[in-house]
């Protein structure tokens, strides 16, 4: 199957793909993502919406029979065709986050994620049934793996980041444990003489079921806003959440784990990490690795070097726009001259991380603050007043996106609802230069070393 068939429709590493390689054309994202069934249902009663939710994911989502189709070859292939056939100073590898693409606009690279996402079906499937959900997702692995030996698969059954498609679908990250020849193709063909690599790792961890069979099964996620231990039977916090997504948590029964702090989903095999240093030396190129312990970490040291960037071009640096989830556009960042924050998704640690490095960074004259609704309830999600106190910071404009507050947090918004309101922002040109990869990796070592970034 095609890799735009596999991966799954929304998820982060498709956007962040196909935004990047955007903004290396010149283009923004208005034609990225579309509204999702739940902008029609704003007012609607919870059961209706979930109804909707599931009767969206069947659509899209793999079937059982299809598992046996995937090739991850052809998804790797499908990620680098994206990207403009030119030649480039370095190239950015690793786990999905929002500001890679922006670091990846700045140096002027492509970025490619070292696994994806599948959603498949599960036709008997229940949003509080976790054993069920591990049953049915490792026969679907064992099908995938048949085919595509050099993957690992994460199998993620999360109601509080996924609500009731957690009864539907069955969540699937794919991670490969090897430089795919796609990649190595791409890489040997598109860049300079010498270009290094930078190899972005999420580090954060979860509890892991993992017999080392090649899939490995984890209930809840660090993009979740809960702890591992919100997720325990008794946990107050499941509970309202297993309400919300439709169940009722009495048969709510958790498999033991085997890694009590294992790898989360989005982390990087060390298989891909050490095949890529053997391509590199092979070939004369470098590898740089950059740890991030939080996304906050990442997204606060970029949001740093983008104002030093600007301001080393004669510009002010000085308007803000905190992303949010899905809703960015690398491209008319850059075309507006402004800083960007990205929040992994709506939760309350997530808001609070970018208030406190407002609260310590030079003032901004402007904010404008797109929260992306993450069309479900969650005790872990900010509420509105607390993405309006994070517009506050702002000197003399202070901007909440109407659109996509309204409804928030059960509807949903495009990915191009970001465009259109980036696209308002005045224009800030010339663009400034591409930094080198020299001067970013020591601006992010500046900036991020005191929030635990390693860049090694």
């Amino acid at each position: 199957m095609a890799g735009d068939r596999v991966v799954a429709a929304g998820s982060v590493a498709r956007v962040l793909v196909a935004a990047t390689a955007r903004a290396l054309r010149g283009e923004d994202c208005a034609d990225l993502g579309h509204p999702g069934p739940l902008s029609r249902f704003t007012g609607a009663p919870d059961p209706v919406r979930r109804a909707a939710v599931t009767r969206a994911a069947g659509r899209v989502a793999l079937t059982v029979g299809q598992t046996a189709e995937v090739d991850a070859g052809r998804v790797a292939g499908w990620f680098a065709d994206q990207y403009p056939r030119r030649r480039y100073p370095a190239a950015l590898l690793g786990s999905p986050h929002g500001a890679v693409a922006h670091l990846a606009v700045v140096l002027g690279v492509p970025w490619l994620p070292t696994g994806f996402e599948m959603s498949v079906h599960w036709a008997q499937g229940a949003v509080d049934r976790p054993r069920a959900a591990l049953d049915h997702g490792a026969a679907l692995a064992g099908r995938l793996l048949a085919g595509n030996p050099d993957l690992h698969v994460r199998q993620v059954h999360c109601p509080a980041s996924r609500g009731a498609l957690s009864g539907a679908t069955v969540s699937l990250a794919a991670r490969w444990r090897s430089l795919p020849a796609a990649y190595a193709r791409f890489l040997a063909d598109r860049l300079e003489p010498g270009a290094p690599l930078l190899l972005l790792r999420d580090a954060r961890t979860w509890p892991v079921l993992d017999e080392g069979s090649g899939h490995s099964f984890q209930v809840g996620s660090p993009a979740s806003g809960l702890d591992p231990v919100d997720f325990h039977p008794d946990s107050h916090a499941l509970r309202q959440v297993l309400r919300s997504a439709g169940g009722d948590g009495a048969g709510w029964e958790p498999p033991e784990v085997t890694a009590p702090r294992g790898v989360a989903e989005h982390g990087v095999e060390d298989g891909f990490e050490a095949d890529t240093r053997r391509w590199v030396s092979e070939h004369g190129h470098t590898l740089h690795r950059v740890l991030v312990p939080q996304p906050s970490a990442l997204s606060a040291a970029t949001a740093d070097l983008y104002r030093r960037w600007l301001r080393a071009a004669g510009k002010t640096g000085d308007r803000l726009v905190v992303e949010c989830g899905r809703l960015l556009d690398p491209w008319q960042v850059v075309r507006a001259g402004m800083v960007p924050y990205w929040c992994e998704n709506a939760t309350r640690r997530s808001v609070e991380q970018v208030e406190w490095w407002l609260a310590g960074s030079e003032p901004f004259s402007s904010v404008d603050v797109l929260p992306e609704p993450p069309g479900l309830r969650s005790p872990a999600l900010a509420g509105l007043p607390q993405w309006l106190a994070v517009a506050g910071f702002g000197r003399r404009r202070r901007a909440l996106d109407r659109t996509a507050a309204r409804g928030y947090p059960v509807t949903s918004v495009p990915t191009r609802r970001a465009t259109e309101v980036l696209r308002a922002q005045p224009y800030d040109l010339p663009t400034p230069a591409p930094m080198g990869v020299p001067e970013a990796l020591q601006t992010l070592r500046d900036t991020g070393n005191h929030l635990g970034l390693q860049v090694c």
